[in-house]
């Protein structure tokens, strides 16, 4: 049996909610089946396990590319019904299955855009073909005639007018190209590292300015925003700092401790403080400070030593 399967077993769920943000610790296709509302969210984001083998929090996610699409229509078609007339949805997966989501979802909703998240990458790439350095991205509208697009809270900085000066003689009278533009198709941010400060434990983490130009484009403040595999919960955590309203689903311990955290939600979980993990490089600066502190005590060497031999140095 795949994990994939193993998740339809599961009957239990947890809700947490705190100042209009919700956490479900559960299955998604059981929390869209039975508690959200249908037409209620004004933006979905949906970023699945790609079925390409990677492990999240240990457990391997990969089974054939039929159950795995028969999976993924399920709960595309639970998010499509949660979704308000007006709203959008932005949909990710892998390279491989996206030809697959983009043509289901013709003639279920309209496709305004197909994105591509470029980034660099210094892991080991492929030898014997070109290896993958994007993740395609579906932007979605139920009408396109009427859906939110705050083009005013994304405009990037349009190079050729800002940087060339130059000046656009088909108008009347000639005037300086705009030296700002909506973002194209193309969207360039770095992944996620161990080093950065947003960093949390997971194999697959978005970044903070990737999301944020997702809902600030397609939400309005108070809006509710629905993220189905919600991993480090950071569409529920961009959501919160801009004003909006979210509902998180996630199945994983590890990773519902840290929207709990991320969020506010609760300091504790199952009688568990939640903290933010240290990282290796943070706690060699905290045991070098905390010798240079014993350094600086009366007796500080007989302290050292003491301090060695507590740890089995």
């Amino acid at each position: 049996m795949t994990n994939f399967e193993k998740t339809k077993l599961i009957i239990w769920m947890q809700k947490f909610e705190k100042q209009g943000h919700t956490i479900y610790h559960g299955d998604a296709i059981k929390v869209l089946s039975g508690e959200i509302a249908d037409k209620s969210v004004d933006l979905v984001f949906i970023d699945p396990p790609y079925n390409i083998g990677k492990k999240f929090n240990g457990k391997k996610y990969k089974q054939k590319d039929n159950e795995y699409l028969d999976w993924c229509y399920q709960w595309i078609d639970l998010c499509l019904k949660k979704l308000k007339d007006t709203g959008s949805m932005y949909i990710m997966t892998s390279t491989q299955m996206m030809p697959y989501f983009d043509i289901y979802l013709r003639g279920k909703i309209e496709i305004l855009s197909r994105i591509a998240w470029y980034y660099d990458s210094s892991g080991v790439q492929a030898k014997k073909y070109y290896g993958s350095m994007y993740e395609p991205i579906l932007f979605c509208v139920k009408d396109k005639k009427n859906y939110i697009f705050n083009a005013q809270d994304i405009l990037v900085e349009a190079k050729t007018g800002a940087k060339r000066k130059l000046i656009d003689y088909r108008k009347n009278p000639p005037q300086p190209y705009n030296t700002k533009k909506v973002p194209g198709n193309v969207w360039e941010y770095p992944r996620v590292r161990y080093r950065m400060k947003e960093y949390e434990n997971h194999p697959t983490q978005k970044p903070i300015k990737f999301l944020e130009r997702i809902i600030k484009a397609s939400s309005n403040e108070g809006d509710l925003i629905l993220d189905p595999f919600s991993g480090t919960f950071t569409t529920s955590h961009v959501a919160k700092t801009l004003n909006r309203q979210s509902i998180g689903i996630e199945l994983e311990d590890e990773y519902v401790k840290i929207g709990l955290r991320r969020l506010e939600v609760s300091t504790h979980y199952n009688g568990e403080k939640l903290e933010k993990e240290i990282k290796t490089y943070e706690r060699e600066k905290i045991e070098k400070s905390h010798v240079l502190k014993l350094f600086e005590e009366p007796n500080a060497a007989q302290l050292y030593e003491r301090n060695n031999e507590h740890s089995g140095k």
